[in-house]
Formats: structure tokens, C-alpha cells, sequence
């Protein structure tokens, strides 16, 4: 196994209170072609400029071959970036853009003096060797005989490979790559993802890419980083975050997932559809769990045929497939095939044992620490909530005064009382005004669950998340409300640990 070359201990990035990058631990393997992919937001960008030295964590440590290279600026470090907007210097032609850095660049020379003393002095490289090295940038990237071009007149896919050319003549340890092929169109960006990864065998070197584009990480990489949220989800091949998600979340943003709600009913057998299907995983009998599979991996025969019958509901031609939805009850299953099933015909699915994927549940319920008001409601969420206080204590009830009165009639004041809160997904009501709720945010995330959508409500100023499974439909970054009744609201005496 190659050494590692980065190392990111205990990392924390925040912007204005926001945390950005929450206490990541990460390394890196000389030679690693490794994504970092997620959402806009998620942190990805801010740790490569960590790593670049761009930026400087609010804590934690950048080790570079095991040394700590945390406070070290940015043009000490044998690390260059590709920027997603080329940066070229328009007034100059293609040679001299890749050569800028060369004729800045010094180096320790040694040589003897007449005497036959060895010396050190520093030197800027000459004609030739800038020459030399620009001739053999413009060669790795496929674009000999350009150097007199005037980069304007340059295609975006031409130009982004002179900006990678500025940035390997320097020989760098490592590349970093920052969304270097959003501006392009869709075939130049196709093109350019195989001439990265050939660029990058040619050189051997280490290259660190950031990518929200899911097709661009699988094709490219050794290994991908999923992050959200600040956090990484999971680590590891294109292969295995594909076949293997840890998470609803990976499944949904790696390809496309059918993600369902299922419960283990015997060993190495989950239901779910409203049928049991056989597993290859190994569940605790009775876990509630998510079920993930891959359209692809869902096969139509005839009705009656199958495991679990349906009716197509829509089909639609993809190119060298037909992309079917298939009602069965109240879910949807999306099904790759290329055989075309007409809307409205019948028609029964096989799943085979393998092409299951199990999942422990990411969310159960919503949990939160609360805090019991003089009005004998609870806050929580950036939100105050009516709710029943003498759940708190057995046979308890509230007088005319607001007091709890125990059964053996003693009276308690709740109020500045801690509590744990607890709501299940389904007993949160999301409301488009937001000031008819109890507790405003913004939609952050929206996951289809084949009957059901799962969305998370985030508060403005806390950044508590409401998860919630709501049959309607909503949009990412809606601004809305919720509104929870009392009666789902279970509260329990908080313990407090003694020091």
C-alpha cells in the first residue's frame, strides 16, 4: 500500500459561527487520484483549500509526509490548484501563461568554485530548462505546437488544459482540482474526464479533485470522499460507494436508488413492496431498516411471474434503456430495462438476493434537548411547543395555578425544567407559510422512499433539523414552518450526569 501524503487530523472550518468542516480525519495516498463529492455547501471545496493552504482550520492539524504543515503558507507547499475558471493571464499567449511561475521560480544550485570549494546559491532557471519544462507540460496534455496561440482564441476544454499544464511544469507533489470542468459543455466535460485520469497516469502524482457531480467522481476516481453537511459520509471505490451506501443519503446522491422502508422478518430476509424477499445481509430480526436497489438491478417479466405484481405507470426511452415507474400499492419502484413496457400494462418484478442492499435506519425519530417554560410548554428547535407536562411524572396533574401536582399532592413549579423531546417522522407537519408554524427553516434535503418522501427541515439560526416522512411533495430550499401536535410531543426527564 502506498504512503500516505496528506493527512487531515481533527480538521474544524467555520465561517461566522456556521460549521463548515466538522472535526474530519482523512488521509490520503501518495499517487490517489480521490474525489471529494456532496452538495453544494457541504465542506468539500473548504477542505481542499485547507489542504492548499488557502485557508486555516479552526483547529486540527495538515500533515504533508508526516509533517505538520498547518501554518505553512500556501507557496511553500509543493501543492499547485486548478481552478473551475481557468485564471489565465489573457494578455499573454499559451507559452508564456505555463511559463509565468517557471521564470519566478528559484532554485538552490551547487557548484564548485575555482578553488574546488563546493557552494549553494539560489538561481532563477534559465531559457532552456523553462523551455524544456514548458515543452514537456504542453506534450502531457496533448497540445504540442500551440505555444504562440493566443489563449483566447483557445476552446474551454483547450484552455482548461493549458491551466492544468501552469499548474504541473512546477512539478508538484500534488494537484488540486477545483471543479475544473463545471464551465465546459457536457461533451467537452465527458472528454476531459478521460484526459484527466490519463494525465494523471502519466504523471503519478497525487491529485485532489472536488466534484458535486456524482458521474465525474465514479469515472475518475481511485477513491471518493461523500460528504454532507460537513461530515464525511463514507470513504471508499467508486465500486463500493456505488454497490455498498452506508447511508439513505449516499444511495440517493450516488446514481439512482429505489430506497424503501423495510423490516427484518427472518434471517437474511427483509420485507418490504408488501412481500418478503430473500437477503444476503444479516439484520436483527424485527430492525426496521432502509432497503436500497439499483433500477438496474430490478427485472420485468410477465404478470404474475414475478415476486410482486404492478402496473406501469410511466416509460420513457433513455438511449439504451427505458426508464419505467411501476406502481405496486402505495409505492413506486423505478425499473431499468431494455424491453419497453407500455403505461398501463401489468407486469411483475424479480429481485434477486444480492441486488438487496440493507441499511440501519438513519433516523427513527427526532430527539432534541427541551427546556419546560412558565407556561408549561416545551422550547426546543427554535420553537415553542404546546405539549402534556404530566407525562413527566405518573398519575400527575396540572391545578388552576399551572403547578404539576404530584399523587401524593405535592406542587411543582416546571418552569426552566430540562427535558428530552421526542416526535416521530411521521407526527411533524410541514406548513409553506412560515408564520403559522411553531418553528420556522429552510427544506435542506429530500429523499424518496417508494411511498413516501423524507425531507429535513433545518432552523435558521440553531441549524436544528427537523426529519420528516411526508407524503407531498416539497422543493429543496423552501422556506416554510411545522407544526407538531401536542400529543405526539414525548417528553422525558432529562438526566443530569454529577461531576
Amino acid at each position: 500500500m502506498a504512503e500516505k501524503i496528506i493527512e487531515l487530523i481533527n480538521i474544524t472550518k467555520s465561517y461566522d459561527g456556521t460549521v463548515v468542516v466538522d472535526n474530519q480525519n482523512l488521509y490520503i495516498r501518495k499517487g490517489e487520484f480521490i474525489t471529494f463529492l456532496g452538495p453544494s455547501g457541504c465542506g468539500k471545496t473548504t477542505t481542499l483549500r485547507m489542504i492548499a493552504g488557502f485557508e486555516m482550520p479552526d483547529s486540527g492539524k495538515v500533515l504533508l509526509n508526516g509533517k505538520d504543515i498547518t501554518d505553512m503558507p500556501p507557496y511553500l507547499r509543493p501543492i499547485n490548484t486548478v481552478f473551475q475558471r481557468y485564471a489565465l493571464f489573457p494578455h499573454l499567449n499559451v507559452y508564456d501563461n505555463i511559463a509565468y511561475g517557471l521564470k519566478l521560480k528559484k532554485v538552490k544550485v551547487t557548484y564548485q568554485n575555482a578553488a574546488g570549494k563546493t557552494k549553494t546559491r539560489i538561481e532563477k532557471l534559465t531559457r532552456k530548462e523553462i523551455d524544456e519544462k514548458v515543452k514537456k507540460a504542453l506534450k502531457m496534455v496533448d497540445l504540442e505546437d500551440f505555444e504562440k496561440r493566443d489563449v483566447t482564441t483557445l476552446s474551454g476544454g483547450q484552455q482548461q488544459r493549458i491551466a492544468i499544464a501552469r499548474a504541473i511544469v512546477n512539478e508538484p507533489e500534488i494537484l488540486l482540482l477545483d471543479e475544473p470542468l463545471g464551465a465546459l459543455d457536457l461533451k467537452m466535460r465527458k472528454d476531459m474526464q478521460l484526459e484527466l485520469k490519463e494525465i494523471h497516469k502519466k504523471l503519478g502524482i497525487t491529485f485532489i479533485y472536488v466534484t458535486h457531480d456524482q458521474e465525474e467522481a465514479l469515472t475518475m476516481s481511485d477513491t471518493i470522499v461523500v460528504m454532507k453537511d460537513g461530515i464525511i459520509q463514507q470513504i471508499g471505490t467508486p465500486t463500493d460507494i456505488y454497490n455498498e451506501p452506508k447511508s439513505a443519503f449516499v444511495a440517493d446522491f450516488i446514481g439512482e436508488s429505489n430506497i424503501f422502508s423495510g423490516t427484518i422478518v427472518a434471517k437474511n430476509k427483509v420485507r418490504f413492496l408488501g412481500k418478503t424477499f430473500e437477503m444476503v445481509d444479516d439484520f436483527e430480526i424485527n430492525e426496521k431498516v432502509d432497503v436500497v436497489v439499483r433500477p438496474e438491478d430490478v427485472f420485468l417479466v410477465d404478470e404474475g411471474l414475478g415476486q410482486v405484481d404492478g402496473v406501469i405507470t410511466s416509460s420513457i426511452f433513455k438511449g439504451v434503456h427505458y426508464e419505467m415507474a411501476m406502481a405496486i400499492g402505495n409505492n413506486e419502484i423505478v425499473i431499468q430495462d431494455t424491453q419497453q413496457r407500455v403505461v398501463g400494462e401489468k407486469a411483475s418484478i424479480i429481485i434477486k438476493p444480492f441486488d438487496i442492499h440493507i441499511m440501519h435506519k438513519e433516523f427513527v425519530s427526532n430527539v432534541y434537548d427541551g427546556v419546560i417554560t412558565k407556561r408549561n410548554t416545551v422550547e426546543f428547535a427554535e420553537g415553542e411547543f404546546e405539549c402534556d407536562v404530566t407525562q413527566l411524572y405518573p398519575d400527575s396533574k396540572l391545578d388552576e395555578e399551572g403547578y404539576l401536582v404530584l399523587p401524593t399532592g405535592e406542587q411543582l413549579d416546571l418552569t426552566g425544567t430540562a427535558v428530552k423531546v421526542e416526535i416521530g417522522l411521521k407526527d411533524i407537519e410541514i406548513i409553506d407559510n412560515e408564520e403559522d408554524g411553531d418553528s420556522c427553516g429552510e427544506i435542506v434535503s429530500i429523499i424518496y422512499k417508494g411511498d413516501h418522501y423524507q425531507v429535513i427541515v433545518r432552523t435558521f439560526e440553531e441549524e436544528e433539523d427537523f426529519v420528516i416522512d411526508t407524503e407531498y411533495v416539497w422543493n429543496e430550499n423552501d422556506k416554510v414552518s411545522v407544526k407538531i401536535a401536542p400529543e405526539k410531543i414525548k417528553l422525558s426527564l432529562k438526566v443530569v450526569e454529577k461531576k
